[in-house]
């Protein structure tokens, strides 16, 4: 995995992820990792990948049952809105290529009729309340301000394998270097 970091000037890419620094003083990102989805001259969107609400999908969609799959807070914004990233483009293949094996949406009615026969398997899908997004150059700033590492190359295996509570030290040490240094830092030292 490459990474970028500090004044470097690139352009962050869907399929990168952000990973927060360690003391970001942001409640809503405090070391978190996020997906890019989407990333233009509009502004840049996402999802948390490690942040778990105690919620459920059939707690939030009277149309399942029987499909115990924990929702991620996806970010701070319109978090009264369901979204999902997947691994399983032969099963929903409507889903836009993110990059690394990762897929995102898809067709919904379709989503909701495979859970009900049971071919879905969770473990390649990930749900989310609400999203992170950043206005066109606010993703930049947050850059040149060290809030970010930008991390290239992640995989599909690493987002869906590995248990949230590691994912951000585990992304991190992969890096390598002071970053595998920032993941020993205590949450408040």
């Amino acid at each position: 995995m490459d990474y970028f970091y500090s004044k470097q000037k690139f352009k962050p890419e869907k399929g990168d992820v952000l990973i927060s620094e360690p003391y970001l003083p942001d409640p809503n990102f405090e070391r978190t990792v996020i997906l890019i989805c989407e990333h233009d001259e509009n502004g840049t969107f996402g999802y948390v990948l490690n942040k778990p609400s105690t919620a459920h999908l059939e707690d939030v969609i009277d149309q399942i049952s029987d499909f115990k799959e924990r929702l991620y807070i996806g970010g701070p914004v319109q978090q009264d809105t369901l979204h999902f990233i997947h691994r399983a483009p032969d099963v929903m293949p409507e889903g836009k290529a993110v990059g690394g094996g990762i897929y995102w949406g898809g067709d919904y009615d379709r989503l909701l009729s495979l859970i009900d026969l049971k071919q879905i398997d969770p473990k390649n899908f990930r749900f989310f309340l609400g999203y992170s997004g950043w206005a066109a150059g606010q993703l930049e700033e947050e850059l040149e301000a060290k809030s970010w590492i930008v991390c290239k190359g992640i995989t599909a295996g690493r987002i869906f394998d590995i248990e949230d509570k590691y994912l951000w030290k585990d992304v991190l040490e992969s890096l390598g270097g002071k970053f595998k240094m920032f993941a020993n830092y205590p949450s408040d030292p």
